[in-house]
């Protein structure tokens, strides 16, 4: 198994680490991962969101002291 693609989106509003995480997730393979930093308080509900509406899998969500971590599964 690879490391994930790592997308830092610490510092950034809402959508905007969600439209990073389209746009990363977009040239990966399916079944690709995507782990997303990102420290927006609405991050919490808008990347689960994102990833059951554009076909992905949510894999872990957790905090990593200042900001959130999110592992994501490319779906096809």
């Amino acid at each position: 198994m690879t490391d994930p693609t790592q997308l830092d989106a610490r510092g950034l509003l809402c959508p905007l680490p969600v439209l990073k995480a389209r746009k990363a997730l977009k040239p990966l393979p399916e079944g690709a991962e995507l782990l997303v930093l990102a420290d927006d308080p609405a991050a919490v509900i808008d990347v689960p969101h994102f990833c059951t509406e554009a076909g992905h899998t949510l894999l872990d969500q957790s905090e990593n002291g200042a900001h959130l971590e999110f592992r994501i599964r490319k779906g096809g």
